[in-house]
């Protein structure tokens, strides 16, 4: 059994719920704090730029979904194909972001992508039946924990509880976003989950639940419990999190007293933080808060691409509850001061190696949240998305064109599916 020894120069929180909503009302009085005027986006880009760009962009995805058709069902080129593939990628991050080849180069040496692979195979291992679309989910999650690794300057690398909880997430997540299960039924799978997580043995009602618990069963294999109890506080935190976010899903939309920028930065912050001990074992404080306010960031950035989907779905968010009554610009604003803050609270830890990786958050954020703001057009006065498609590097109609068109052939679980179809991830466990 591989167990972890902790480290006794990091320090045990004794009450765990207490220290989340110190931690959710901190996050809401620093969001508060953030001015709701616009602030310094980076470059122009006159429309010659523009079209330089466009014309870059265009053939890079002409060449990616080229080398993507599908031809028959295996793949025997996969190292081939990646070898293609990621200067590809390079390319389009270096014209959408502004990156540079020392970010690139940077990026290469973390062994990030190495991490991946490895993360992919042990996952299908795990669970062979498990869809492209969760596969790539799950990806995103575990991306960002060997994220974090490189972040509190560890070794980036996929351990039991990296692949446990990044599968934890569609398995546990979806589940309880999905509007045809029924209140009740996700209720009933919240509570055997808690007692599971508590360390209870549990009967799991289902072969989805029992995956579940064995996912737990391997985080317990790496974290003995009672040296480390803060790895499952943070898990029970999350869950907590997830099962108060079912407040959002209400049926009338918009109910009344509901704390929604606390359930939001608890979700998303928890979730995060989550990550920080499922990678570490033990955080010390201002680890601890690092990790909440990178989770109530991305959370914000994730439900702002999401504004139009949660709207439709009736799902309540900052964004779509503001985007019922008015134009999303001040809240973009907020968004983009409150990203500065974390981009500041990162620099302050001074990793070493960590300056590529700060950079290229740097030039990263922006970018990523002016094109969901251009995605979400219709919720933006015309004034403010003009002013922000001036510092982004294509037009917003030429980039939904292209999206269209790369969408129409391929989706991004399609192309994992393409890139792994020749793989050979050997029998799942049992």
């Amino acid at each position: 059994m591989l167990v972890v020894e902790p480290k006794e120069t990091l320090d045990h929180h004794p009450h765990f719920p207490e220290m989340v909503r110190g931690l959710v009302a901190h996050f809401q009085d620093r969001w508060e704090a953030c001015p709701a005027s616009l602030t310094a986006l980076g470059p122009r880009y006159s429309l010659r730029q523009k079209m330089i760009s466009e014309s870059h962009l265009n053939h890079c995805l002409n060449r990616l979904l080229a080398e993507l058709e599908p031809r028959g069902q295996f793949r025997p080129d996969r190292e081939g194909l990646r070898g293609r593939l990621l200067p590809l990628a390079a390319e389009i991050a270096k014209a959408t972001f502004g990156l540079e080849d020392q970010h690139l180069a940077a990026l290469g040496s973390y062994g990030f992508v190495e991490a991946i692979e490895e993360f992919v195979k042990k996952a299908r291992r795990f669970d062979a039946a498990i869809s492209a679309a969760d596969l790539y989910q799950a990806g995103r999650n575990a991306w960002s924990m060997i994220f974090i690794q490189r972040m509190l300057g560890l070794s980036v690398e996929i351990t039991p509880s990296v692949l446990a909880y990044s599968l934890l997430y569609p398995y546990t997540d979806n589940y309880l976003d999905d509007p045809a299960v029924t209140l009740g039924e996700k209720i009933a799978f919240g509570a055997r989950f808690r007692q599971r997580l508590e360390g209870c043995q549990v009967s799991p009602a289902n072969s989805h639940e029992h995956k579940i618990y064995d996912l737990v069963g391997m985080i317990e294999d790496q974290y003995e419990r009672g040296l480390f109890p803060e790895v499952y506080d943070s898990l029970k935190a999350i869950h907590q999190a997830q099962t108060n976010s079912l407040n959002l899903q209400h049926p009338d939309f918009l109910p009344l007293g509901q704390d929604v920028l606390g359930i939001v930065f608890e979700k998303g912050g928890t979730s995060v933080l989550a990550d920080g001990y499922l990678v570490a074992g033990l955080l010390t404080a201002p680890q601890r808060e690092l990790m909440f306010y990178y989770g109530a960031f991305t959370q914000l950035m994730d439900d702002l691409e999401d504004v139009e989907g949660d709207l439709s779905s009736r799902i309540l968010t900052l964004f779509s509850q503001t985007a019922c009554h008015e134009p999303l610009d001040a809240l973009t604003n907020r968004c983009i001061h409150f990203g500065g803050g974390l981009l500041e609270t990162i620099h302050a830890f001074n990793v070493p190696g960590l300056g590529p990786l700060e950079e290229i958050m740097q030039r990263c954020i922006t970018p990523l949240l002016i094109d969901s703001a251009g995605r979400a057009g219709r919720f933006y006065s015309r004034p403010y998305l003009a002013e922000l498609e001036k510092h982004f590097p294509f037009r917003f109609s030429n980039l939904k064109q292209q999206r269209k068109k790369a969408l129409r052939r391929l989706s991004a679980d399609g192309i994992l599916e393409l890139v792994l179809a020749s793989e050979d991830v050997g029998s799942p466990q049992n």
